[in-house]
This record gives C-alpha cells, structure tokens and sequence, in this order.
C-alpha cells in the first residue's frame, strides 16, 4: 500500500486546500483513475481525493481497492448507471452548498461513456464549476498502440442494445474514413465481430486490444476474417477495445471515378443535378472529374 502522507511530503505536491467556486460553491472534479495497473494515477488526482469533501464512485467495491492502496480515507457513496439522474440532483445540491466532490468510474476517465456524463450535464445547468483532471483512458491508450491513423478517429463505445439502433450505426461505418474505436465485453466479441465482417467485406485492417496496462494485457493485429478465426479458437477473455482502419480516400475515389468512366457528359452532368446543384455548379463538377474544362463540357452537351 502507497501511504498517502508519503506522497504529500513531495516538493513538488500542492499542500494548498482546494478553492470553492463561485458564490463558494463546490466544485465537481473529474478524477481519471487505472484502467488496470494502479499506478496508473496523477498526483493531482491522489491530492484532489484526498481534499474532497465527497468521492461519487461508479462502484464504491470496485473504488474501495483503489483508495486501499493508496491510504485514502474521504467518504465514498455510489454514483452508477441506475440511480444517475436521482443521484445527481443530490449532489448538485451538496455542491450548492460548498462541498467540493470528485467524480470516479470504475476504470478511466470520468464522463466517456459512463454516468459522469449526467452529473457534469446537471452542473452546468446549474451553474456549478466542473473540471477534468486529466489520466487514463482505454480507447487512447488502444489507439496509440494499433498501428491505424491517429489523425481521425470515431469512437463509439459499445455499439447500442436496440437491434435498429445497432444497425444504423453499423450502416455508417461503411463509408467512414476515420478509424473506427469500440469496446467490447468477453461474451460479445464474435457477435460483434461477425457483424462486422458483414460491414465490412474488404477484411477491414483491425487491432484488438485486451486487458489494458494489466500483467496480461495482449494486442492481436490481423484482418478482420482472421480475427474472427483467432477468437473462435481461442476464447475471449478481458475486456476489449477494437481499432479498425477507416476507409481509404484512393479507394472511394477510383470506386466514384469507376462509376462516371461509363457515363456519356449529360448523364454526368444530370447527376450532379439530381443531387441539388443548378446546371452551372454541375457542369463545374462534371468538368473537374473528367480533366475537362467546363467548355469543353458545354460543347458536349450542345452535340
């Protein structure tokens, strides 16, 4: 166990108490904890949980670990799914009232997909300050480490429960260009995996990471189609963040430009058209993808 007091006689550490906010209100802060190795923590949040008056923990069993080891003592009460619009209320009154209160979850970042999202929603509403103390989150840490472009990336968590809701962003990644991020429970791995492989049909470049920063933490890099092969041999076990490239821009244009090579000008032109440009803007574009200048597009038309 990591004393706490150890850490406080640092001399870098802030020994100043922490400041209320306006009208000396609290303040809400956003604590990132471990995703998986405890050691995972800033300073400023072990400093921060000690000063609350109030830790708000997704799973105080869960958080209880945490303040354990690192000595800990501020009063925790539960914060979860089920109670978060009640909950929150609750605590945006203790707010009101100058307690200043740390927001846990279970592992990461506070308010990614997790009930923080409520509490930080009802705060602003209220005028009560929030701040994020910045650490650990999976989908991050994952994304560093799956060789896929960083530059743009859509993170979607876990694909929605509603089978149409499901299907409709299932619809969207078609076309998507930036890597796409999930997370994934053991039990739905090939499940989601295999509905996937019917999105994407070009065995997408993938990674898929396992038990993040813990002594088994494992990263797989394959096509989709041998993914699915790996894990129907070898069970999923952990919890799981997927990377899958996004679409190529080269390919989406040679498939647009594959499309138009058989079109005669006017039937270019007339799509252009049907998708809300007048004929001049369509001309234009019709021009553009056939090397053309918009005169020699006119004088087609006019023969």
């Amino acid at each position: 166990m990591a004393d706490f007091k150890d850490l406080m006689a640092l001399p870098w550490v802030n020994n100043e108490p922490l400041s209320n906010g306006d009208n000396n209100e609290g303040v809400l802060y956003l604590c990132a904890t471990p995703i998986g190795n405890l050691e995972d923590i800033t300073i400023r949040v072990l400093t921060t949980l000690n000063k609350v008056d109030l830790i708000a923990a997704e799973d105080t069993r869960h958080s209880i670990k945490l303040q354990n080891h690192y000595n800990i003592k501020t009063p925790m009460i539960s914060y979860h799914e089920h109670n978060k619009v009640e909950k929150a209320k609750e605590l945006v009154l203790r707010l009101k009232k100058g307690q200043n209160i740390a927001v846990i979850t279970d592992a990461g970042t506070p308010g990614i997909s997790d009930p923080g999202e409520e509490l930080v929603r009802q705060c602003i509403e209220a005028g009560i300050r929030v701040t994020s103390l910045p650490g650990a989150t999976a989908f991050v840490t994952a994304l560093t480490m799956s060789g896929q472009p960083t530059r743009r990336f859509r993170f979607e968590a876990f694909l929605p429960v509603d089978k149409k809701e499901r299907t409709r962003i299932l619809e969207s990644f078609k076309e998507e260009t930036a890597t796409i991020i999930l997370y994934e429970a053991p039990h739905h791995l090939l499940k989601t995996l295999r509905l996937l492989a019917t999105v994407f049909p070009d065995n997408r470049s993938m990674s898929i990471c396992r038990e993040l920063t813990k002594k088994y933490e494992e990263i797989i890099y394959k096509p989709l189609s041998e993914m699915i092969v790996y894990y129907e041999l070898n069970e999923p076990r952990g919890e799981f963040v997927i990377v899958i490239k996004g679409r190529d821009f080269k390919e989406i244009e040679a498939e647009r430009i594959s499309e138009w090579e058989e079109w005669t000008v006017k039937e270019h032109v007339e799509y252009y058209i049907s998708s809300g440009m007048d004929k001049k803007e369509a001309m234009k574009s019709a021009a553009r993808d056939r090397g053309l200048s918009k005169r020699d597009i006119y004088n087609q038309l006019l023969n």
